[in-house]
């Protein structure tokens, strides 16, 4: 569940590809990190200094298992040292292999070659939405709401800052919001994703047949894997959303064909651990990074497979939320996986709705609407179910699979 980001490029404009160098260092990845997070005082304060070449200094999460391929047109250990055209392609490889492999570390490195732009209010808007789009990633939705109201408000014709302002809309919520912010990409000429754009909001708004319809038409029409991937992608959701399971499954499989995508592979096993399909579920995660995301999900079908691994896995999630309290950083953020995993892993109703009724603060999309309902009723707490309900039937959100939690929920309420 869930809604696919929008494209880093919109493919009507072409752009060079640049990838990464197989040689770009775990350090320069955690140098990267760490000059994002303003945290080089507390690393003055305490250096280590290896005594010999081999000398382990730290350990670094093993999340990324593949990286685009070598490139001499750019390098990631030298920044784009102010030149701001070089510096929106290396960051838009950086956000490309963030989302592509999990890896955290690459959101840090996108903002480390913006550093020079970063909050800048005259920042070249193309500068300015991809911060926006690094703050996203990072789950900073109102900071990055607020830094593409800026660039647009600069840069009208945006498509690009307009189709990322719809999607935020949408995460929130939003609907009338993010219609309008379609009908701007509309106005800035890029036709196919305004329609996407439009398609997908009404899906969620109920419009099922005829999203349906209309991204099947917008699939036609194109032939490039990375248009299909995506649109196919929407097209599985809006199937789900309408109660089509079968066809939202084969919508999964086509859009990881024409283009493997993180994000639409772990839809498709949401999809499968739901109708029960857990074999199938853990087929589609295996060869996965080990994200939050993807580590919940494969402990999650373990346990109901009965296999152990589920134990050692549900540890390291806790591990890596202890970490996350140790560097100060806010586990609210991740509200929605702390809220799955109470709910699948632990069975603690009342912990999974705190984090759920948390986490709805942040963000509204189905997954997390349907958190909060299930939370609700694990934890037997008829209040919280009427007012989660209530509360999707006034964003005018349409989902089948909310609707047996939503039945429960409007028996509780009477």
């Amino acid at each position: 569940m869930g809604l696919p980001q929008p494209p880093t490029t919109l493919k009507d404009a072409p752009m060079p590809v640049f990838k990464l160098p197989d040689s770009f260092k775990a350090m320069a990845l955690a140098l990267a990190g760490l000059l994002a997070a303003g945290q080089f005082p507390a690393l003055a304060a305490s250096v280590l200094a290896p005594q010999r070449d081999e000398d382990l200094l730290e350990v670094l999460p093993a999340v990324t298992h593949s990286r685009p391929a070598a490139s001499a047109a750019v390098s990631f250990a030298k920044p784009a040292a102010g030149n701001a055209r070089a510096a929106a392609l290396e960051a838009r490889e950086a956000i490309s292999v963030a989302r592509q492999t999990g890896d955290t570390r690459y959101w840090g490195r996108a903002q480390a070659v913006l550093a020079p732009w970063w909050d800048r209010p005259d920042a070249p808007a193309d500068l300015a939405v991809l911060q926006a789009t690094v703050q996203q990633g990072r789950h900073e939705f109102a900071a990055s709401r607020a830094v593409l109201a800026s660039a647009l408000a600069r840069a009208p014709g945006h498509a690009q800052g307009w189709l990322n302002l719809a999607s935020l809309e949408r995460l929130s919520a939003r609907y009338a919001e993010a219609l309008a912010a379609c009908d701007a990409v509309a106005r800035a000429g890029q036709s196919l994703y305004a329609e996407a754009c439009r398609l997908e909001t009404q899906s969620l708004q109920g419009g099922h047949q005829k999203a349906d319809q209309g991204l099947q038409a917008l699939i036609s029409q194109t032939t490039e894997p990375g248009q299909r991937s995506w649109l196919l992608s929407l097209l599985a959701e809006s199937q789900e959303r309408a109660g089509r399971d079968a066809a939202a499954g084969a919508s999964y499989a086509s859009s990881l064909k024409a283009e493997h995508d993180l994000y639409t592979a772990i839809a498709f096993s949401d999809l499968l651990l739901r109708t029960g399909k857990t074999a199938q579920a853990l087929q589609i995660l295996a060869p996965l990074p080990e994200t939050d995301a993807v580590l919940l999900r494969r402990a999650t079908a373990w346990k109901r497979l009965g296999d152990a691994r589920w134990t050692p896995t549900r540890q390291v999630l806790q591990v890596r939320v202890d970490e996350l309290k140790r560097r100060g950083d806010d586990p609210a953020l991740h509200g929605r996986e702390l809220a799955l995993a109470a709910l699948w892993l632990d069975a603690d109703g009342p912990g999974a709705l705190r984090y759920a009724k948390s986490n709805l603060q942040l963000q509204r999309e189905p997954l997390d609407w349907w958190a909060a309902l299930q939370s609700a009723r694990l934890a037997k707490d008829g209040a919280a179910l009427a007012e989660i309900e209530s509360a999707i039937r006034t964003a005018g959100l349409h989902d089948a699979r909310l609707a047996p939690a939503a039945a429960t929920a409007a028996k509780a309420a009477k």
